[in-house]
């Protein structure tokens, strides 16, 4: 018999043979699309690491998904090294250009600006953070030359793809591009209409742009003629020109982390710590959640109560207290302390909701008393991938441009990042700082939440993440608890609706497997807010039969594995 979540693994990863074919053995990875998990598997079976066959899956996706992530963008890994028995995490956020000031995205009167007109044009691009974080990480954990992981995105961007039905789909719904520019030329056609389903798209500019850099290394993007052609972009734009310089993007650094670490019922947990919160987040609602036996509930209105309410109280914490850490003197210690988290605890109803929204609490660390409530607002996009490979090296890697399509510039075949936008709009509140103010060089929060899971034998159990704005937080800890607490396959666990509350309506996937939870909660006196929320989920699990692998169904994702 089939677990669940085992058979959709069997069948979206080729394997030959009928349903009950053996799980991936040696090796897996999956993403967001057919095309980058086959570049990705395609490495593995050169002999390639994690992070070679992550490089190369990252670089297919800035061709077949560029809405969501790409080299105009950053990203952040989290990777156990099998080898050095530890968790480490590279952060490749992008940064504010060094002019920048914390009035950046008010308007003449003060106030916040629509976050629709503050995302188009080079006002909000940051510089841009993935190569060298790609670099970095090669350098430490790579196996393969370099050049080698740029061949299948180079040879695809000449050779041409097929528009997916996602990529015509965001490009339909999108009113944000200029009538004209390198951008509405290659997305759209003469008319105006975006490039049909099935339609090839090549892309000469950006295979030469990775040949260069496949070539020359990632000085080839950071110094030159690129970088230069990126500042022109940002400072020229059609709309709200940017004051990058080329100092700016010559000066960007990628940095090696230590990862934030928490237990979890038998489980050790280590995610990213800031500047994103995703890691401290993810591991505080489910340090609320132990204080509450899950897995007798299962997947029930209850649980979701207690999830919910949990989430609300981990997003009220985060969008007070984290930001860069170059620059904030943040609380994680003091949001992951056992017995603040018990404390916090005791504010969950099991049978009612409190009246909303929640305030932030008070972690131990005076310094978390001063700083004020952030307002940012934060859509889903981005991309998310994660991989094994035969060694038993295993990472999780989040990778972005922030709202699709970024700031809708585009410079040598690849969009710039919209990422600034991720900053408060508003630099205090009631005299106070906001932590993640816009201040020039530093790193705007993100939620991206790349998590691995261990046993308490320092075993790697599973690693996931996913895309989807503010709410991948909740995503992942959703996938989380299906899988730790109910024993749920990693499919399985995915395809679970989606359910977040961020500090204010409770919001349930519209779909029919969230009606009855939905009703409930309502019940229960949640303001239920129903969505459809295009989450992005990918995950690898190590089971005694195999690597399983999933990829949310709604994407277009797949895993493969040998």
């Amino acid at each position: 018999m089939i677990r669940r979540g085992v058979f959709a693994v069997a069948m979206m990863a080729c394997l030959v043979g009928p349903v009950h074919a053996q799980l991936p053995q040696r090796d897996i990875i999956a993403t967001a699309n057919p095309q980058a998990s086959e570049a990705g598997r395609a490495i593995l079976r050169q002999g390639g690491s994690a992070v070679d066959a992550a490089i190369a899956a990252q670089l297919v996706l800035n061709l077949v998904e560029p809405e969501s992530s790409g080299i105009g963008g950053g990203a952040f890994m989290v990777l156990w090294s099998a080898k050095d028995h530890r968790a480490i995490s590279f952060d490749g956020r992008e940064t504010a250009p060094k002019a920048a000031k914390s009035d950046r995205f008010l308007d003449a009167t003060g106030k916040p600006l629509n976050y629709f007109d503050a995302l188009v044009g080079g006002r909000s691009v940051g510089v841009p953070g993935v190569v060298r974080m790609l670099d970095l990480a090669h350098r430490r954990y790579g196996k393969l030359p370099w050049a080698t992981l740029f061949q299948p995105a180079i040879e695809l961007a000449a050779k041409g793809f097929p528009v997916s039905t996602k990529l015509n789909g965001e490009l339909s719904r999108d009113r944000l591009f200029a009538k004209d520019g390198a951008a509405r030329d290659y997305f759209f056609d003469a008319d105006g209409q975006a490039k049909p389903v099935g339609a090839i798209l090549t892309n000469p500019e950006l295979a030469a742009t990775l040949k260069d850099i496949a070539t020359r290394g990632p000085d080839a993007f950071y110094r030159g003629a690129l970088a230069r052609d990126i500042v022109d972009a940002v400072d020229h734009a059609f709309v709200h020109p940017g004051d990058l310089t080329e100092a700016d993007i010559a000066d960007y650094q990628a940095k090696e982390r230590a990862p934030i670490c928490g237990d979890y019922r038998q489980y050790r947990l280590c995610g990213m710590g800031p500047p994103s919160s995703g890691g401290v987040a993810t591991l505080e609602i489910l340090g609320l959640l132990q204080h509450f036996d899950l897995a007798p509930m299962g997947d029930t209105p209850p649980a979701w109560n207690l999830f919910a309410q949990a989430s609300r109280l981990a997003y009220a914490d985060r969008d007070r207290y984290v930001g860069d850490p170059g620059f904030v003197r943040g609380a994680v210690t003091g949001l992951l302390d056992h017995a603040y988290l018990a404390a916090r605890a005791k504010l969950i109803d099991p049978g009612q909701l409190p009246p909303g929204p929640i305030a932030a609490g008070s972690p131990p660390g005076k310094h978390a008393d001063n700083w004020g409530h952030d307002l940012t607002p934060e859509f889903p996009s981005t991309s998310n991938l994660a991989v094994i490979d035969k060694d038993g090296n295993a990472l999780v890697m989040t990778t972005t441009i922030e709202f699709a399509f970024g700031s809708h510039l585009m410079t040598h075949g690849f969009l710039l990042n919209n990422e600034l936008t991720d900053f408060s709009f508003v630099a205090e509140e009631n005299g106070k700082p906001v932590a993640n103010r816009v201040a020039g060089g530093k790193r705007p929060r993100s939620s991206m939440s790349p998590t691995l899971v261990f046993d308490r034998s320092g075993k790697l159990v599973m690693g996931v993440g996913s895309a989807g704005g503010a709410a991948i937080i909740t995503d992942v800890a959703k996938t989380l608890v299906a899988v730790l607490d109910w024993h749920d396959g990693l499919q399985a666990a995915m395809n679970l609706p989606n359910i977040s509350n961020r500090n204010g309506p409770t919001e349930v996937e519209a779909v029919p497997a969230g009606d009855t939870v939905a009703a409930a909660l309502a019940a229960m006196g949640h303001e239920v807010r129903r969505n459809g929320r295009d989450s992005g989920l990918s995950g690898i699990r190590v089971t005694p039969q195999g690597f399983e692998g999933a990829a949310d169904k709604r994407r277009a994702g797949m895993a493969l594995g040998d």
